[in-house]
């Protein structure tokens, strides 16, 4: 759905390359989601040096527009503006304070996904979806545009660690054809969780294509609701 160089958008989301410019708040998104968050330095370093790494944000967008709304409506309850604070929070006293249209680009992230290129494999490093919009679909819609980076940087395979109490992860992905291949023990060290090593079939098999082109059109079928 999204290929490095350019950007594509499903109903009211849109997917486009991570920029320095989106850590902050990716960096603030994955403090919600996550037990122990990268720092952000790292996120620079996967953007500013690491040719192996692609990286990209799912953005909330005015139906058939690639403008991003002003204000994306949030659960109630939710405080408004609450990513564009934290964004200015953790962004450092000494950098620039964004623009009105890098501010409203910015509250418009609502999740974000990543992989390394090794050799012919595509190793997903992560995938997460603002709490406040989880059960969207997004994560799937990240994963989609994981498998179309894959494919267009000239992987065979993706592979990817899923924490074992994660039954919710491993049902997305085993639709994507990723088979459980092992066992990392104690992977995780915020509890010493063992994490499943999963891997999908070739990429570019038939049965591949015909599995990823079902779930494509199923899942644009589903975010066109957002239209």
């Amino acid at each position: 759905m999204v290929a490095e160089a350019g950007t594509e958008q499903a109903g009211r989301f849109r997917v486009d390359p991570m920029r320095i410019e989106h850590i902050p708040v990716v960096s603030a998104i994955e403090r919600r989601c996550f037990a122990q968050p990268w720092p952000q330095n790292a996120y620079r370093r996967e953007i500013q040096t690491n040719k192996s790494a692609h990286y990209f944000v799912v953005r909330l967008v005015e139906p058939n527009s690639s403008a991003p709304m002003v204000e994306a409506p949030k659960p109630a309850g939710s405080e408004p503006g609450l990513f564009v604070r934290l964004s200015r929070m953790l962004r450092g006293p000494t950098e620039p304070t964004p623009s009105p249209a890098l501010e409203s680009e910015l509250r418009s992230i609502v999740g974000y996904a990543g992989l390394w290129l090794m050799t012919d494999e595509a190793h997903i490093t992560t995938i997460a979806v603002d709490p406040d919009f989880q059960g969207n679909g997004l994560g799937e819609l990240l994963l989609v545009s994981l498998i179309d980076c894959a494919k267009q940087i000239g992987a065979r395979w993706l592979t990817l660690e899923v924490r074992v109490s994660n039954d919710v992860a491993q049902r997305l992905y085993e639709k994507y054809t990723f088979k459980e291949m092992g066992l990392r023990r104690r992977y995780y060290s915020d509890n010493n969780e063992d994490a499943l090593v999963m891997w999908t079939d070739p990429i570019d098999s038939d049965t591949f294509r015909d599995t990823l082109q079902r779930n494509r059109d199923a899942l644009t079928r589903r975010l066109g609701l957002y239209d």
